[in-house]
Protein backbone atom coordinates (compact mmCIF):
# COMPACT_ATOMS: atom_id res chain seq x y z
CA UNK A 1 0.00 0.00 0.00
CA UNK A 2 1.56 3.54 -0.77
CA UNK A 3 2.24 6.39 1.47
CA UNK A 4 2.20 9.02 -1.19
CA UNK A 5 0.90 11.95 0.43
CA UNK A 6 -2.42 12.84 -1.37
CA UNK A 7 -5.63 15.22 -0.36
CA UNK A 8 -7.05 13.20 2.29
CA UNK A 9 -3.78 11.62 3.87
CA UNK A 10 -3.77 10.88 7.18
CA UNK A 11 -7.82 10.25 7.80
CA UNK A 12 -8.63 7.02 8.51
CA UNK A 13 -12.09 4.92 7.54
CA UNK A 14 -13.29 2.24 9.06
CA UNK A 15 -15.41 0.71 5.97
CA UNK A 16 -18.38 -2.10 6.44
CA UNK A 17 -19.45 -1.52 2.96
CA UNK A 18 -20.05 -4.36 0.18
CA UNK A 19 -21.17 -4.26 -3.61
CA UNK A 20 -21.37 -0.58 -5.14
CA UNK A 21 -23.19 2.61 -3.25
CA UNK A 22 -20.70 2.20 -0.27
CA UNK A 23 -17.45 1.08 -1.79
CA UNK A 24 -18.06 3.99 -4.08
CA UNK A 25 -17.61 6.40 -1.45
CA UNK A 26 -14.88 4.64 -0.14
CA UNK A 27 -12.99 4.17 -3.51
CA UNK A 28 -12.80 7.58 -3.56
CA UNK A 29 -11.42 8.64 -0.61
CA UNK A 30 -8.68 5.78 -0.60
CA UNK A 31 -8.24 7.54 -4.42
CA UNK A 32 -7.02 10.34 -2.41
CA UNK A 33 -5.15 8.94 0.45
CA UNK A 34 -7.41 7.62 2.95
CA UNK A 35 -6.36 4.74 4.72
CA UNK A 36 -9.45 2.60 4.60
CA UNK A 37 -9.92 -0.50 6.98
CA UNK A 38 -12.03 -2.85 5.02
CA UNK A 39 -14.01 -5.29 6.82
CA UNK A 40 -15.32 -7.83 5.53
CA UNK A 41 -17.13 -10.28 6.98
CA UNK A 42 -16.57 -13.96 7.59
CA UNK A 43 -16.19 -16.74 6.10
CA UNK A 44 -16.45 -15.13 2.32
CA UNK A 45 -15.86 -11.78 2.90
CA UNK A 46 -17.66 -8.97 0.32
CA UNK A 47 -20.02 -10.37 -1.78
CA UNK A 48 -18.46 -8.71 -4.75
CA UNK A 49 -15.98 -11.04 -4.81
CA UNK A 50 -17.65 -13.01 -6.32
CA UNK A 51 -19.23 -10.98 -9.26
CA UNK A 52 -18.16 -11.33 -12.66
CA UNK A 53 -15.55 -10.94 -14.37
CA UNK A 54 -13.69 -13.92 -12.50
CA UNK A 55 -9.93 -14.26 -13.82
CA UNK A 56 -7.26 -16.38 -11.33
CA UNK A 57 -9.83 -16.20 -8.91
CA UNK A 58 -10.44 -12.91 -8.47
CA UNK A 59 -13.35 -10.78 -9.52
CA UNK A 60 -12.72 -7.69 -12.09
CA UNK A 61 -15.54 -5.71 -10.30
CA UNK A 62 -14.01 -6.36 -6.79
CA UNK A 63 -10.82 -4.90 -8.12
CA UNK A 64 -12.55 -1.76 -9.58
CA UNK A 65 -14.28 -0.91 -6.23
CA UNK A 66 -11.51 -1.80 -4.13
CA UNK A 67 -8.17 -1.10 -5.03
CA UNK A 68 -6.68 0.67 -2.12
CA UNK A 69 -8.14 -0.67 0.67
CA UNK A 70 -7.03 -2.72 3.65
CA UNK A 71 -8.54 -6.22 4.19
CA UNK A 72 -9.35 -6.96 7.37
CA UNK A 73 -11.68 -9.90 7.53
CA UNK A 74 -13.54 -10.92 11.24
CA UNK A 75 -16.47 -12.47 12.73
CA UNK A 76 -18.53 -9.46 14.10
CA UNK A 77 -20.16 -11.07 16.09
CA UNK A 78 -18.01 -13.04 18.14
CA UNK A 79 -16.94 -11.32 21.62
CA UNK A 80 -13.32 -10.80 20.14
CA UNK A 81 -14.63 -9.30 16.77
CA UNK A 82 -16.66 -7.15 18.62
CA UNK A 83 -13.61 -5.99 20.90
CA UNK A 84 -11.26 -5.22 18.08
CA UNK A 85 -13.89 -3.38 16.05
CA UNK A 86 -14.85 -1.86 19.06
CA UNK A 87 -10.98 -0.77 19.79
CA UNK A 88 -10.62 0.31 15.87
CA UNK A 89 -13.80 2.40 16.00
CA UNK A 90 -11.72 4.49 18.65
CA UNK A 91 -9.12 5.37 16.42
CA UNK A 92 -10.74 6.06 13.31
CA UNK A 93 -12.00 9.17 11.72
CA UNK A 94 -15.15 8.09 9.59
CA UNK A 95 -17.36 4.77 9.95
CA UNK A 96 -19.06 3.64 6.79
CA UNK A 97 -21.63 0.98 6.01
CA UNK A 98 -24.49 0.49 3.70
CA UNK A 99 -26.29 -2.82 5.20
CA UNK A 100 -30.20 -2.66 5.60
CA UNK A 101 -31.34 -0.39 8.21
CA UNK A 102 -30.99 -1.70 11.48
CA UNK A 103 -28.13 -4.20 10.35
CA UNK A 104 -25.70 -2.32 11.95
CA UNK A 105 -27.31 -1.80 15.27
CA UNK A 106 -27.66 -5.51 15.51
CA UNK A 107 -24.23 -6.04 14.70
CA UNK A 108 -23.67 -3.93 17.65
CA UNK A 109 -22.41 -0.58 16.05
CA UNK A 110 -25.41 1.97 15.75
CA UNK A 111 -24.33 5.48 15.57
CA UNK A 112 -25.01 5.84 19.56
CA UNK A 113 -22.49 3.07 20.21
CA UNK A 114 -20.06 4.76 17.98
CA UNK A 115 -20.81 8.14 19.13
CA UNK A 116 -20.16 7.09 22.83
CA UNK A 117 -16.74 5.38 21.75
CA UNK A 118 -15.58 8.29 19.53
CA UNK A 119 -17.62 11.56 19.80
CA UNK A 120 -15.34 13.06 17.02
CA UNK A 121 -16.33 9.94 14.52
CA UNK A 122 -18.11 11.00 11.24
CA UNK A 123 -20.74 7.99 10.26
CA UNK A 124 -22.31 7.51 7.40
CA UNK A 125 -25.05 5.46 6.52
CA UNK A 126 -25.73 4.44 2.82
CA UNK A 127 -29.28 2.52 1.96
CA UNK A 128 -31.63 2.38 -0.92
CA UNK A 129 -34.97 4.13 0.62
CA UNK A 130 -33.46 6.01 4.00
CA UNK A 131 -32.99 5.34 7.81
CA UNK A 132 -36.42 6.97 8.71
CA UNK A 133 -40.05 7.30 7.48
CA UNK A 134 -42.62 4.09 6.20
CA UNK A 135 -40.52 2.91 3.24
CA UNK A 136 -37.49 2.39 6.00
CA UNK A 137 -37.43 -1.30 5.95
CA UNK A 138 -37.81 -2.33 2.86
CA UNK A 139 -35.25 -4.16 1.41
CA UNK A 140 -33.60 -2.08 -1.69
CA UNK A 141 -31.26 -1.79 -4.74
CA UNK A 142 -30.08 1.00 -7.17
CA UNK A 143 -33.27 0.35 -8.87
CA UNK A 144 -35.32 0.06 -6.57
CA UNK A 145 -34.74 3.65 -5.27
CA UNK A 146 -35.09 4.37 -9.19
CA UNK A 147 -38.60 3.02 -9.22
CA UNK A 148 -39.78 5.28 -6.37
CA UNK A 149 -37.94 8.32 -6.95
CA UNK A 150 -39.93 8.38 -10.14
CA UNK A 151 -36.99 8.20 -12.27
CA UNK A 152 -37.99 4.67 -14.07
CA UNK A 153 -40.98 5.83 -15.27
CA UNK A 154 -39.22 8.33 -17.01
CA UNK A 155 -37.04 5.63 -19.12
CA UNK A 156 -38.69 4.31 -22.24
CA UNK A 157 -41.27 4.16 -25.00
CA UNK A 158 -44.14 6.42 -24.15
CA UNK A 159 -46.59 3.36 -25.55
CA UNK A 160 -44.31 0.29 -23.72
CA UNK A 161 -42.92 -0.68 -20.62
CA UNK A 162 -40.48 1.72 -18.36
CA UNK A 163 -36.65 0.59 -18.77
CA UNK A 164 -34.16 1.02 -16.52
CA UNK A 165 -30.20 1.44 -17.43
CA UNK A 166 -27.53 -0.97 -17.78
CA UNK A 167 -25.51 0.72 -15.28
CA UNK A 168 -24.83 1.13 -11.55
CA UNK A 169 -26.07 5.73 -12.14
CA UNK A 170 -27.58 5.39 -8.93
CA UNK A 171 -25.42 3.83 -6.29
CA UNK A 172 -22.69 5.71 -8.04
CA UNK A 173 -24.54 8.49 -7.49
CA UNK A 174 -25.33 8.07 -3.97
CA UNK A 175 -21.78 6.90 -3.30
CA UNK A 176 -20.37 10.46 -4.56
CA UNK A 177 -23.04 12.08 -2.49
CA UNK A 178 -22.03 9.99 0.45
CA UNK A 179 -18.60 11.30 0.05
CA UNK A 180 -19.57 15.16 -0.66
CA UNK A 181 -21.43 14.77 3.00
CA UNK A 182 -18.35 13.09 4.63
CA UNK A 183 -15.90 15.49 3.47
CA UNK A 184 -18.46 18.52 4.55
CA UNK A 185 -18.69 17.01 8.56
CA UNK A 186 -14.92 16.45 8.27
CA UNK A 187 -14.67 19.76 7.42
CA UNK A 188 -17.08 20.70 10.33
CA UNK A 189 -15.43 18.89 12.88
CA UNK A 190 -12.31 20.38 11.91
CA UNK A 191 -13.86 23.62 13.04
CA UNK A 192 -16.03 22.42 15.96
CA UNK A 193 -14.70 19.14 17.57
CA UNK A 194 -18.00 17.87 16.53
CA UNK A 195 -18.62 14.24 14.66
CA UNK A 196 -21.67 13.49 13.26
CA UNK A 197 -24.05 11.11 11.55
CA UNK A 198 -25.52 10.78 8.13
CA UNK A 199 -28.42 9.22 6.15
CA UNK A 200 -27.38 9.08 2.53
CA UNK A 201 -29.79 7.28 0.38
CA UNK A 202 -30.68 6.43 -3.54
CA UNK A 203 -33.95 7.87 -3.41
CA UNK A 204 -33.10 10.70 -2.29
CA UNK A 205 -30.14 10.55 -4.68
CA UNK A 206 -31.74 9.87 -7.79
CA UNK A 207 -34.83 12.25 -6.86
CA UNK A 208 -32.26 14.87 -6.82
CA UNK A 209 -31.23 14.39 -10.59
CA UNK A 210 -35.28 15.84 -11.80
CA UNK A 211 -34.04 19.01 -13.55
CA UNK A 212 -37.69 19.79 -15.46
CA UNK A 213 -39.98 16.90 -13.95
CA UNK A 214 -40.97 17.40 -10.49
CA UNK A 215 -41.02 21.67 -11.22
CA UNK A 216 -43.09 21.62 -14.20
CA UNK A 217 -45.52 19.18 -12.28
CA UNK A 218 -45.96 21.61 -9.15
CA UNK A 219 -45.40 24.97 -10.98
CA UNK A 220 -48.37 24.02 -13.17
CA UNK A 221 -50.50 22.53 -10.37
CA UNK A 222 -50.98 19.55 -11.89
CA UNK A 223 -51.55 20.62 -15.40
CA UNK A 224 -48.34 18.98 -17.04
CA UNK A 225 -47.52 15.37 -16.14
CA UNK A 226 -44.09 14.60 -17.13
CA UNK A 227 -44.11 11.23 -18.78
CA UNK A 228 -41.53 9.25 -20.64
CA UNK A 229 -41.16 10.12 -24.31
CA UNK A 230 -38.49 7.88 -25.78
CA UNK A 231 -35.92 8.74 -28.18
CA UNK A 232 -36.75 12.78 -27.51
CA UNK A 233 -37.76 14.97 -24.72
CA UNK A 234 -40.81 15.56 -23.97
CA UNK A 235 -40.35 19.44 -23.34
CA UNK A 236 -37.02 20.00 -25.23
CA UNK A 237 -36.93 20.26 -28.90
CA UNK A 238 -34.29 19.41 -30.33
CA UNK A 239 -33.03 16.80 -27.66
CA UNK A 240 -32.96 13.26 -28.08
CA UNK A 241 -31.43 10.45 -31.09
CA UNK A 242 -31.32 10.98 -34.29
CA UNK A 243 -30.48 8.18 -36.72
CA UNK A 244 -27.61 8.77 -38.96
CA UNK A 245 -26.78 7.53 -42.17
CA UNK A 246 -25.09 4.09 -40.08
CA UNK A 247 -25.73 5.08 -36.34
CA UNK A 248 -27.95 7.31 -33.66
CA UNK A 249 -26.58 10.37 -32.81
CA UNK A 250 -27.39 12.65 -29.58
CA UNK A 251 -28.36 16.27 -30.34
CA UNK A 252 -29.37 18.99 -27.98
CA UNK A 253 -30.20 22.62 -28.87
CA UNK A 254 -31.66 25.08 -26.87
CA UNK A 255 -32.96 28.16 -28.07
CA UNK A 256 -29.58 30.17 -28.64
CA UNK A 257 -28.64 27.40 -30.53
CA UNK A 258 -31.12 26.35 -32.49
CA UNK A 259 -29.85 28.61 -35.04
CA UNK A 260 -26.59 27.36 -34.99
CA UNK A 261 -28.29 24.11 -35.89
CA UNK A 262 -29.87 25.44 -39.07
CA UNK A 263 -26.84 27.27 -40.63
CA UNK A 264 -24.77 23.87 -39.59
CA UNK A 265 -27.32 21.67 -41.97
CA UNK A 266 -27.29 24.79 -44.42
CA UNK A 267 -30.70 25.45 -43.92
CA UNK A 268 -30.58 28.60 -41.94
CA UNK A 269 -34.26 29.55 -42.98
CA UNK A 270 -35.46 26.95 -40.38
CA UNK A 271 -34.92 29.19 -37.99
CA UNK A 272 -37.47 31.78 -38.94
CA UNK A 273 -39.97 29.29 -39.79
CA UNK A 274 -43.24 29.96 -38.10
CA UNK A 275 -43.07 26.00 -36.72
CA UNK A 276 -39.62 26.52 -35.13
CA UNK A 277 -39.07 29.69 -33.57
CA UNK A 278 -38.85 28.78 -30.18
CA UNK A 279 -38.88 25.72 -27.75
CA UNK A 280 -42.02 25.43 -27.26
CA UNK A 281 -43.03 25.32 -30.63
CA UNK A 282 -40.22 22.94 -31.69
CA UNK A 283 -42.17 20.85 -29.22
CA UNK A 284 -45.17 21.43 -30.41
CA UNK A 285 -43.93 20.41 -34.14
CA UNK A 286 -41.73 17.76 -32.67
CA UNK A 287 -41.69 14.90 -35.54
CA UNK A 288 -41.50 17.85 -38.57
CA UNK A 289 -37.99 18.55 -36.45
CA UNK A 290 -36.62 15.55 -36.42
CA UNK A 291 -37.53 14.72 -39.77
CA UNK A 292 -35.66 17.56 -40.98
CA UNK A 293 -32.47 16.79 -38.80
CA UNK A 294 -32.44 12.89 -39.93
CA UNK A 295 -32.88 14.17 -42.88
CA UNK A 296 -30.00 16.25 -43.35
CA UNK A 297 -28.26 13.42 -41.02
CA UNK A 298 -28.71 10.65 -43.70
CA UNK A 299 -27.56 12.66 -46.57
CA UNK A 300 -23.78 13.24 -45.57
CA UNK A 301 -21.50 11.17 -46.32
CA UNK A 302 -20.69 9.47 -42.98
CA UNK A 303 -21.83 10.02 -39.67
CA UNK A 304 -18.53 11.21 -38.67
CA UNK A 305 -18.71 13.62 -41.13
CA UNK A 306 -21.78 15.00 -40.05
CA UNK A 307 -20.62 15.18 -36.43
CA UNK A 308 -17.36 17.50 -37.76
CA UNK A 309 -20.17 19.92 -39.13
CA UNK A 310 -22.33 19.98 -36.08
CA UNK A 311 -19.40 20.38 -33.83
CA UNK A 312 -17.81 22.94 -36.07
CA UNK A 313 -20.70 24.94 -36.44
CA UNK A 314 -20.70 24.44 -32.01
CA UNK A 315 -23.60 22.44 -32.00
CA UNK A 316 -23.81 19.98 -29.06
CA UNK A 317 -24.06 16.53 -30.97
CA UNK A 318 -22.09 13.14 -29.73
CA UNK A 319 -22.26 9.78 -31.46
CA UNK A 320 -23.97 7.30 -29.47
CA UNK A 321 -20.83 4.44 -28.65
CA UNK A 322 -21.28 1.40 -27.70
CA UNK A 323 -18.99 -0.07 -24.57
CA UNK A 324 -16.48 -1.13 -26.73
CA UNK A 325 -16.25 2.45 -28.58
CA UNK A 326 -16.08 4.07 -25.49
CA UNK A 327 -13.59 1.75 -24.02
CA UNK A 328 -10.88 2.80 -26.78
CA UNK A 329 -11.70 6.37 -27.40
CA UNK A 330 -8.89 8.46 -27.98
CA UNK A 331 -10.36 10.94 -25.74
CA UNK A 332 -11.31 9.10 -22.97
CA UNK A 333 -7.98 7.25 -23.14
CA UNK A 334 -5.88 10.57 -22.97
CA UNK A 335 -8.06 11.70 -20.13
CA UNK A 336 -7.54 8.05 -18.29
CA UNK A 337 -11.53 8.60 -18.04
CA UNK A 338 -10.79 4.44 -19.22
CA UNK A 339 -8.05 3.47 -16.91
CA UNK A 340 -5.93 0.57 -17.26
CA UNK A 341 -4.38 -1.17 -14.14
CA UNK A 342 -2.86 -4.18 -13.17
CA UNK A 343 -3.89 -6.53 -10.36
CA UNK A 344 -0.78 -8.54 -8.85
CA UNK A 345 -3.58 -11.66 -9.38
CA UNK A 346 -5.81 -10.88 -12.27
CA UNK A 347 -3.46 -9.04 -14.44
CA UNK A 348 -4.36 -5.66 -16.67
CA UNK A 349 -8.04 -4.86 -16.57
CA UNK A 350 -9.58 -1.40 -17.66
CA UNK A 351 -11.70 0.51 -14.83
CA UNK A 352 -13.20 3.85 -15.11
CA UNK A 353 -10.98 6.14 -14.33
CA UNK A 354 -10.87 8.83 -11.23
CA UNK A 355 -13.33 11.36 -11.94
CA UNK A 356 -12.30 13.93 -9.49
CA UNK A 357 -9.02 15.74 -10.33
CA UNK A 358 -6.97 18.15 -8.06
CA UNK A 359 -4.28 20.38 -9.21
CA UNK A 360 -2.10 19.85 -6.18
CA UNK A 361 -2.79 15.95 -7.04
CA UNK A 362 -1.92 15.18 -10.44
CA UNK A 363 -0.87 11.86 -9.84
CA UNK A 364 -2.84 8.76 -9.45
CA UNK A 365 -1.66 6.47 -6.61
CA UNK A 366 -0.58 3.36 -7.26
CA UNK A 367 -3.13 1.02 -5.36
CA UNK A 368 -4.08 -2.89 -5.00
CA UNK A 369 -7.43 -4.73 -4.20
CA UNK A 370 -6.05 -6.76 -1.22
CA UNK A 371 -6.49 -10.44 -0.94
CA UNK A 372 -9.42 -11.74 1.59
CA UNK A 373 -8.09 -10.59 5.22
CA UNK A 374 -4.42 -9.68 3.55
CA UNK A 375 -3.95 -6.51 6.45
CA UNK A 376 -5.34 -8.61 9.54
CA UNK A 377 -1.82 -8.94 11.26
CA UNK A 378 -1.02 -5.27 10.03
CA UNK A 379 -4.28 -3.82 11.20
CA UNK A 380 -4.29 -5.27 14.48
CA UNK A 381 -0.57 -4.83 15.20
CA UNK A 382 -0.55 -1.04 13.66
CA UNK A 383 -3.92 0.30 15.62
CA UNK A 384 -3.88 -2.34 18.59
CA UNK A 385 -0.52 -3.85 19.46
CA UNK A 386 -1.67 -7.31 18.94
CA UNK A 387 1.58 -9.74 18.32
CA UNK A 388 1.96 -11.83 14.87
CA UNK A 389 1.13 -14.87 17.59
CA UNK A 390 -2.58 -13.36 18.95
CA UNK A 391 -3.18 -13.11 15.50
CA UNK A 392 -2.64 -16.21 14.29
CA UNK A 393 -4.60 -17.38 17.29
CA UNK A 394 -7.44 -15.59 16.21
CA UNK A 395 -7.36 -16.91 13.42
CA UNK A 396 -7.29 -20.57 14.17
CA UNK A 397 -10.11 -19.46 16.21
CA UNK A 398 -12.20 -18.35 13.73
CA UNK A 399 -12.17 -14.37 14.68
CA UNK A 400 -10.23 -13.55 11.86
CA UNK A 401 -9.80 -15.66 8.34
CA UNK A 402 -7.28 -14.90 5.40
CA UNK A 403 -7.48 -16.32 1.99
CA UNK A 404 -4.56 -14.99 -0.44
CA UNK A 405 -6.47 -17.05 -3.28
CA UNK A 406 -9.41 -14.51 -2.99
Amino acid sequence: MTQTPHLLSGYKVLDFTQVLAGPTTTRLMAEMGAEIIKVELTPNGEISRNLPFIKNGRSGYFIQQNRGKKSLCIDARHPKGQEILKALIKQVDVVVENFSPGTIARLGFGYEIVKELNPRVVMCSISALGQTGPLANVPGYDYIGQAYAGVTYMIGDPNGAPSFPMLGLGDVSTGVHAYAAIASALLYRERTGQGQYLDITLLDSYFHCHELNVQLYSGTDGAVQPKRSGSHHYAVSPAGLFKGKNQYLFILCLDHQWVSLCRAMGKPELSEDPRFTNNAKRVEHQQAVIQAIESWLQAQSSDDEALRILHEGHVPAAPVLSIAEAVNHPHLKERRTVRRVKDNTFGEIDIPGMPLRFSQFPEELPLQAASLGEHNEEILRTYLSYTPEQVRQLESEGVLKRDPTK
